[in-house]
């Protein structure tokens, strides 16, 4: 029987700007961030100054969100919490349960 050769896996590279969104709204998304409404950005080394102001500006641009720009070259963000944040946490009672039968 013959195998089917299987393809040679394709590696796509990530842009800058990519990157750099991924790894900033994994901070933003962080529970610890979550919980406090506020991130600290530093930019790295490997963060181009192309990439760096277009990611910037587009969290400059987005309603909810209180950019500073740091005398320390970081980045701090704030928000308020959203409508969902702010519901009530529902609580259930436990219930007892009878012991199965069998």
């Amino acid at each position: 029987m013959a195998q089917a050769k299987a393809k040679p896996a394709v590696r796509v590279e990530m842009s800058g700007v990519e990157r750099l969104g991924l790894r900033v709204s994994g901070m933003i998304n962080h529970p610890f961030s979550q919980e406090r409404r506020w991130v600290k950005i530093h930019r790295l080394d490997t963060d181009g100054d192309r990439e760096w102001g277009e990611v910037m500006g587009l969290l400059a641009e987005t309603d909810g969100i209180d950019i500073t720009f740091n005398d320390d070259e970081t980045v701090t963000l704030r928000w308020e919490a959203s409508a969902d944040d702010e519901r009530p946490i529902e609580v259930v009672e436990a219930v007892e349960e009878e012991p199965a039968p069998f």
